[in-house]
Parts: structure tokens; sequence; C-alpha cells
């Protein structure tokens, strides 16, 4: 892993955790591996990252967002529609 450096010129004005301990509660809320006496956790990382991988896509390309009455991809100009789980993961069972 190389660490990068990234610096800018931020308006301190609008510097605020609270957008990040928001999104940290909705994600241990919705991870139940994040949550404490549980015992659905990850006993290897690789598991951990596919189930982080599939939670972000969910949340970011998937899932309506109340006050934005669309998905986040879609109020970023990433996606133009909302993706499906076989747009995710195009596998077909026979």
């Amino acid at each position: 892993m190389v660490s990068k450096k990234i610096q800018g010129n931020p308006d301190l004005k609008h510097i605020s955790t609270s957008l990040v301990e928001r999104h940290n509660l909705t994600m241990r809320m919705q991870l139940r591996r994040f949550t404490r006496l549980t015992n659905v956790f990850s006993k290897k990382l690789e598991n951990l990252k596919a189930s982080l991988a599939l939670y972000f896509a969910h949340y970011n390309f998937m899932r309506i967002h109340n006050t934005l009455r669309m998905t986040l991809a879609m109020q970023a100009g990433i996606a133009n529609d909302i993706w499906t789980w076989q747009d995710i993961l195009p596998y077909e069972a026979n």
C-alpha cells in the first residue's frame, strides 16, 4: 500500500466532521460486521473487503436517497439510471 499526501485549501467555514460521522453510523447500522457483540464478522480480510464493496455499490448506485430522490451516483453524474444486482453481479445460475 502506498500512502499519498493530498492537500488543498479548504474553506474553514465548511469543515465539519458531522457528515463523516453520520456516514460511519449509517455504515455501522447497515453492516452488522461493525456492530459490537455480534457473531457476524469476517474471519478473512478478503471477505470483509467483498462485503464493503457490495455495501458501497448498493449505497451509491442502487439506493434512492430520500432527500435527492435519486442515487448518489446519479447526483454526481456517474450513472444515468438506477443499477440492479445484475449490473453489479452479472452471474447467471443454471
